[in-house]
């Protein structure tokens, strides 16, 4: 089984960084693929980043390359997003998931079969 929890979202303004955390399964965590993926109303979740279970193959949307940056603490078992220039259209709930399996490029919500709560990112103009 593979708990996830994140942590780190919150306002702020155009322009501004956030980090967030999401804490994983002790037990479980260095086997598994991670991503995040986000979700605005009215708007189907949407994938944002994802990162092979030893951190050495990273995948993001086109949107938040250069910007957003995902990468992975397995001794802490915890996976990160760093957002740096961050927009008013990334604003969202921000999910971290996981899937056990091959690493790649898996996009869709439906390839992950774990997942956090949420945290919401809200970004003013």
């Amino acid at each position: 089984q593979v708990q996830l929890v994140e942590s780190g979202g919150g306002l702020v303004q155009a322009g501004d960084s956030l980090r967030l955390s999401c804490a994983g399964s002790r037990r479980t965590f260095s086997t598994v693929n991670m991503a995040w993926f986000r979700q605005s109303p009215g708007k189907e979740r949407e994938f944002v980043a994802s990162i092979n279970q030893i951190g050495g193959s990273q995948y993001y949307t086109d949107s938040v390359k250069g910007r957003f940056t995902i990468s992975r603490d397995n001794a802490a078992s915890t996976l990160f997003l760093q957002m740096n220039s961050l927009k008013p259209e990334d604003t969202a709930i921000y999910y971290c998931s996981a899937r056990f399996g091959n690493s790649g490029a898996y996009y869709s919500p439906t390839d992950y079969y774990y997942w956090g709560q949420g945290t919401q990112v809200t970004v003013s103009p």
